[in-house]
């Protein structure tokens, strides 16, 4: 007998690759998967817990650390959950992507068993414990389980929300890594991560000018773009790899920037501009490489961090073909900075109604598959 669905009340709870906070959307998702924001929240980590997460990024900690920060960012993600239910009232439940802090979904092998993973830490149980709200959490496993990258996830909900239009429409979230979910009237859905979005730009700011990023481009508004490293830059090997892939902060870490910072500018207001530029330019060559050779791009619609940044939207309007529009999820209806926490209350909705919630073309999946695991089992 089918299971009737309901429209539901839902936290969706994300933090991603720049860790600069939970983002805490509190949503009303329907049965034909249409997600409504209520209202969201910015939930900043506490300082010591935050630059735990990156001692973690870094390599710099050990298991025991591992162990006690997953129930530590789960009391975290409850307290943002908290926060929005304490004022809005109890949902019918959670749905946490958590904080990932290593990723790598490489077909590696030790002896002949596969080593394809992923970790995300913020103890669910935790979480539902805490809010006495049914918790749905750890999504990306069940896709590499089913061979895929288990990222980008974000497609599906891209797909249902955005198919409608009837349009070649880019979908592009630029966080700490930036990824594009391609919707088409003629071709299936895919999607894949363009390559670094604010990671190395986050990293030089608070490196030069010890701010935790460039507000409104202002440092890169004053700077000069330097050809001749933004070249070297876009040679890396990742940015020529073919579709469907994934990359992190394991690839696009504190080394790889230092490296790269041997070739760089003196002027750090030029490192800046060129960083800025480097996110716009890789974004337009993977739509040169990997897109438009198949079908027509009529807009590319931005969310994220980078869509508030308009230095480095403008270097994206220079480097696309005059042909493609550019928006913004707002120009949708959609917040630009709560969208992924809005997908993620939509992926968890599926997960408690058992709707396979993944993308094989975007994940490299071999077939749909239900991701999400549950706690809390008894508050439902």
């Amino acid at each position: 007998m089918a299971i009737e669905l309901e429209t539901k009340k839902i936290i969706g709870l994300m933090s991603g690759t720049s860790c600069d906070s939970i983002d805490a959307a509190y949503c009303e998702v329907s049965p034909d998967l249409k997600c409504k924001l209520i209202k969201g929240i910015n939930y900043k980590y506490p300082l010591h817990i935050r630059e735990k997460i990156f001692q973690i990024f870094r390599n710099e900690s050990s298991v025991s650390d591992i162990c006690k920060m997953n129930f530590a960012i789960g009391h975290c993600f409850a307290n943002a959950a908290k926060s929005l239910s304490d004022e809005l009232g109890k949902p019918d439940l959670i749905s946490s992507h958590g904080q990932t802090i290593y990723h790598a979904p490489e077909n590696e092998k030790l002896d002949d068993i596969s080593l394809s993973s992923t970790l995300q830490i913020g103890e669910s149980s935790v979480i539902a414990e805490e809010t006495k709200c049914l918790t749905v959490s750890s999504f990306r496993e069940a896709d590499i389980a089913a061979g895929g990258q288990g990222a980008p996830l974000v497609c599906f909900a891209d797909e249902k929300w955005f198919k409608p239009y009837g349009k070649n429409i880019a979908v592009q979230n630029i966080g700490g890594i930036s990824n594009v979910t391609m919707i088409s009237h003629s071709h299936p859905t895919f999607g894949f991560d363009t390559g670094l979005g604010n990671i190395m730009l986050d990293y030089c700011v608070n490196k030069f000018f010890s701010q935790p990023y460039d507000k409104d481009g202002q440092i890169a508004k004053s700077g000069i773009v330097c050809d001749s490293w933004l070249d070297c830059l876009l040679q890396d090997e990742y940015y020529f790899k073919t579709p469907p892939k994934t990359t992190g902060r394991e690839y696009f870490n504190s080394r790889y920037i230092e490296n790269a910072l041997k070739f760089a500018p003196a002027e750090p207001k030029d490192i800046i501009a060129t960083v800025t530029a480097l996110t716009a330019k890789t974004i337009a060559q993977a739509y040169e490489r990997f897109i438009l050779p198949d079908m027509d791009i009529e807009e590319v619609v931005i969310g994220g961090g980078g869509a508030e940044n308009p230095i480095m939207m403008k270097y994206l309007r220079n480097y696309l073909p005059d042909n493609i529009n550019l928006k913004t999820h707002e120009d949708y209806g959609i917040s630009n900075n709560y969208k992924e926490a809005m997908a993620f209350a939509l992926l968890g909705y599926c997960t408690y109604y058992g709707i396979p919630n993944n993308l094989p073309e975007c994940t490299g999946a071999n077939r749909r598959v239900v991701m999400g695991k549950i706690s809390g089992i008894q508050y439902q």
